[in-house]
């Protein structure tokens, strides 16, 4: 049974996205599942820091946009959802190819959400762990 509240898909998640920090960053949503969403970031000159590595702020956006992206599709239209809190742990460099991210639901309350994120390598190896903290704030009067 699918958890989303608003018509979600990696059409409308890409679509919402145009002319943000996720397009010019290169990240692409990849799939919607009932309860998941996924996405993956490229490794290459906008996102690596000076070392060649991701640049661990570019992982973090990666993964603020998956539990944000997720924290809005499930709550009913016209509620905004804004980050209160976010974590990193990094874990594994990642030099080349893309990194992906899947996010999942650990809370979804009525005024706040819990995403866990885990991002992975191309090798498939955990590179980074993030958790974010969601306020849902009811729609304008």
């Amino acid at each position: 049974m699918s958890i989303w509240k608003r018509p979600t898909s990696v059409e409308s998640l890409t679509a919402f996205s145009v002319n943000t920090a996720t397009d010019h960053l290169g990240i692409e949503f990849l799939e919607v599942g009932d309860d998941f969403i996924t996405a993956r970031v490229p490794v290459d000159k906008r996102t690596c820091q000076p070392y060649g590595l991701l640049h661990g702020g570019v992982s973090v956006v990666l993964a603020e946009t998956l539990g944000s992206s997720a924290a809005a599709c499930a709550t009913p239209e016209g509620t905004r959802v804004v980050g209160l809190d976010i974590n990193a742990n990094h874990l594994r460099a990642a030099t080349s190819g893309w990194v992906t991210g899947i996010t999942r639901p650990v809370h979804i309350g009525r005024t706040t959400h819990v995403w866990a994120i885990e991002l992975r390598n191309e090798a498939g190896e955990l590179t980074c762990v993030s958790r974010i903290t969601m306020a849902i704030l009811a729609p304008k009067a």
